[in-house]
């Protein structure tokens, strides 16, 4: 992929750079990689300073940055405060996307077919097995489903991606909140594991009659069949980058500011949001070893905030407003002694 040629040059040109500049590591969540590997290019060629970034999953991302092997980790799972504090973290939110679930049928084009959460839920569950079960049937009057069975496609690693999808069926149906609930890494009932967005992407584009659920710019980048949601609103929504600002809109970072940041978007109200929006998030030693690295790591973060607002919004992902960046900046300046 483009994303890996990106990152492995801005790798190298980190390890090439003079000895003032500190390279700058991290790793974690692949749902927002394909943005940090645009920052990382268009960084490298502004300043010369490169970004190496492992792309290996929330849960990846966080025992890294706890075992401080990186200079930053990067989750779509918020840490609470008690964890942050436990651990000698700080945590701010860096950008906002969406999850948008993707399917692989003959003759269906991307927006062709609407889900509601319950029947996702219940697809998740092994309830519902074929294609062309009433309840899809009911939601999809005009579409033609093969009497095929459907062949689920989910995360196998630690995935703030899985987090976010499972928090939202947590909030839609009762039966999977009991039965399996929410985390980076749960006990599926049904499935082919893939690792990462792009493992889940490149299953579902090789499978036919696959569904499974991707960030929304590995769906568009790899031309994924994605569908329309019935959101809380009830009401029938695409995923767009209006969509997802709708449900971003409903965000409050000033009142968790104190507390990590931790907040989750899943299932916002609003008769145009996105029912599966999420943040992703950077997390960062508070009395980092290596002081210069950390302290470029954050002057990467302040340029991306600063510079990287219209290359976000080109993938459909959502920039944090001013608002909110200025209180993360206060927060880097409290709390990261470097």
């Amino acid at each position: 992929m483009n994303f890996v040629k990106a990152f492995v040059a801005a790798g190298l040109v980190a390890a090439s750079t003079s000895a003032f500049a500190a390279d700058i590591t991290g790793a974690g969540a692949t749902f927002p990689f394909p943005i940090y590997s645009k920052w990382a290019d268009a960084y490298k060629k502004e300043t010369g300073n490169g970004l190496n970034y492992q792309s290996i999953g929330s849960g990846g991302g966080i025992k890294q940055i706890q075992a401080k092997t990186v200079t930053f980790g990067a989750t779509d799972k918020p840490l609470k405060l008690d964890q942050l504090e436990k651990d000698g973290l700080v945590q701010w939110p860096m950008v906002m996307g969406a999850i948008v679930p993707v399917v692989n049928l003959e003759g269906v084009k991307p927006g062709d077919m609407v889900f509601d959460g319950a029947t996702l839920a219940d697809i998740y569950l092994g309830k519902i097995t074929k294609w062309d079960d009433p309840a899809i049937k009911k939601l999809n009057p005009n579409v033609k489903l093969p009497s095929e069975a459907i062949t689920v496609v989910r995360r196998s690693d630690g995935s703030g991606t899985t987090f976010n999808f499972t928090d939202y069926l947590s909030k839609v149906s009762a039966d999977w909140k009991s039965k399996v609930g929410s985390d980076t890494a749960v006990e599926w009932p049904v499935g082919v594991g893939a690792k990462g967005n792009e493992g889940v992407a490149g299953n579902i584009g090789q499978t036919k009659n696959s569904i499974g659920y991707v960030e929304y710019a590995y769906a568009k980048q790899n031309k994924l069949t994605y569908t329309k949601m019935v959101n809380k609103a009830g009401k029938t929504v695409e995923p767009t980058i209006d969509a997802f600002k709708a449900a971003a809109s409903n965000a409050d970072w000033a009142s968790v500011s104190g507390s990590g940041y931790y907040l989750i978007l899943t299932d916002q109200p609003g008769e145009k949001s996105w029912p599966i929006a999420a943040s992703t998030f950077i997390l960062m030693q508070k009395q980092p070893a290596d002081k210069a690295a950390s302290a470029e790591a954050v002057k990467f973060f302040k340029w991306a905030f600063e510079h990287g607002g219209k290359a976000a919004e080109e993938l459909d992902y959502i920039p944090m407003p001013d608002s909110v960046v200025k209180l993360i900046e206060k927060t880097w300046s409290a709390d990261i002694k470097s």
